[in-house]
């Protein structure tokens, strides 16, 4: 299948820093001439780093710092459906960048790691990019599209993994990589893509044709191109302050078993 759109130039780039763990050399790997953007805590990961930030997003409970006055300050309530992390994309995103990279999503609480692997998936599948930086590891995830890595050599780490987010992804291939994959189906609740390696010297290829990817890789391997299949769709949409319609019930207005539903139980309980 002809790739539909080759990211042939840069995308416009954009440095995300949330408010999780932050691990050696973080610096050396946040990229130069780029939007940056601090979630909330991050703020204070953004001063020990000595970076300039053109945005802060949050309800700043975890900022222990100053904030700035050179920046612009978007104040967000507590109690809300979106993360902080996802406002800070969708700051980006409006920005138009459209390649995020993001310290301080990996590590510490699982629900966070889990949560801001979705939002990469949430990227991609409207024609965006994430890598999430963690401890000498990338995440990222590609939806009908494919990644390609140049070739490099005496990285310490050669470990990428490829895994299927979506219950099937199909005709996924991996070349240039110690374990070849072609035309292979994979599924969301099996481990398929485990522990492959880059070759030294050599350019490696993964993508799939309907579905989406989770692929992790060495964070010292070269950053990889990314290109379409499908016509990327949607965006991240507007910043959004609200409480899913489904948990704003207020205590008095709780849903309780009727009588005749709490006897009906009793007389199943009774019965038994």
């Amino acid at each position: 299948m002809q790739r539909y759109y080759d990211a042939m130039e840069p995308l416009q780039r954009c440095v995300v820093l949330a408010a999780g763990d932050y691990y050696d050399h973080t610096r050396e790997h946040v990229p130069d001439r780029a939007l940056t953007i601090a979630a909330d805590g991050g703020w204070d990961h953004a001063c020990k780093l000595g970076l300039h930030v053109d945005a802060l997003i949050g309800d700043f409970d975890s900022v222990r710092l100053k904030l700035p006055t050179d920046a612009i300050i978007t104040r967000l309530p507590a109690e809300k459906d979106d993360p902080d992390l996802l406002s800070a994309l969708k700051v980006g995103w409006s920005k138009g960048s459209r390649e995020f990279h993001i310290f301080g999503g990996l590590g510490g609480r699982v629900d966070h790691t889990i949560s801001n692997i979705q939002l990469m998936v949430r990227l991609a599948r409207r024609g965006g990019i994430g890598f999430l930086y963690g401890d000498g590891q990338v995440v990222t995830a590609i939806h009908d599209g494919a990644l390609d890595f140049p070739a490099s050599t005496g990285s310490t780490s050669r470990i990428v993994s490829v895994f299927s987010h979506t219950p099937i992804s199909k005709d996924v291939n991996e070349r240039g990589l110690k374990y070849q994959l072609q035309h292979a189906i994979m599924h969301g609740d099996a481990v398929q893509g485990l522990s492959n390696e880059l070759l030294d010297n050599i350019p490696a290829h993964i993508d799939v044709h309907e579905g989406t990817l989770i692929v992790t890789f060495p964070i010292n391997a070269p950053l990889p191109q990314v290109s379409w299949f499908k016509r990327p769709i949607g965006d991240l949409g507007e910043i959004d302050t609200s409480v899913s319609e489904a948990l704003a019930v207020p205590l008095e207005n709780e849903i309780t078993p009727t009588d005749s539903t709490t006897a009906a139980a009793e007389s199943m309980t009774y019965n038994e």
